[in-house]
């Protein structure tokens, strides 16, 4: 497990820039018993502790039929985490990769993803499992979990093939 602002070798750290490229409205704040990255699970479980989101004003009107669905995609801000890392050691294994090719927290734009299981809601409070954050991060969005919906398209040969790209397996 990595230590706060460590870096291991191979790591490369970046000069951030000055100014960020566009601004993000924080619709709501969650709750999760994890104080600590160390503590914080490297991925959330449907069967894990109960989280507490708060959806705050003007937004909770948009929470109108979200119970609809049992599980939903929690998109939100890794407000504690690095942002200057561009090559990481993920494992501590000795070997480095690029930070678009791994799902660490350390990211030019720490923006994280969930699939919680909805457990209820109360008012502009949801209740639900899954999370992987430390308390108090902020909520970006919320979705229905795209795999609830049928494609609008049957997929077409070729959609998917990465073409003349010669790719090494992780």
């Amino acid at each position: 497990m990595v230590r706060e602002q460590e870096i291991r070798p191979g790591e490369l750290q970046v000069e951030m820039p000055e100014k960020p490229s566009a601004g993000l409205f924080y619709i709501g704040r969650i709750e999760t018993p994890w104080t600590s990255r160390m503590d914080c699970p490297r991925q959330g479980r449907h069967d894990g502790p109960l989280c507490r989101i708060e959806i705050f004003e003007p937004w909770t009107a948009g929470l109108q039929d979200v119970a609809l669905y049992g599980r939903l995609e929690l998109l939100y801000w890794l407000d504690q985490s690095r942002r200057d890392l561009v090559l990481q050691s993920p494992k501590s294994d000795g070997t480095t990769r690029g930070v678009f090719s791994i799902r660490s927290p350390v990211r030019p734009n720490p923006i994280a993803t969930s699939i919680v299981k909805l457990e209820r809601i109360e008012g502009n409070i949801l209740y639900a499992r899954g999370l992987d954050c430390l308390n108090g991060t902020p909520l970006l969005d919320i979705k229905p979990d795209r795999t609830l919906f049928s494609p609008l398209a049957a997929a077409q040969k070729g959609d998917f093939d990465v073409g003349d790209i010669s790719l090494p397996r992780p």
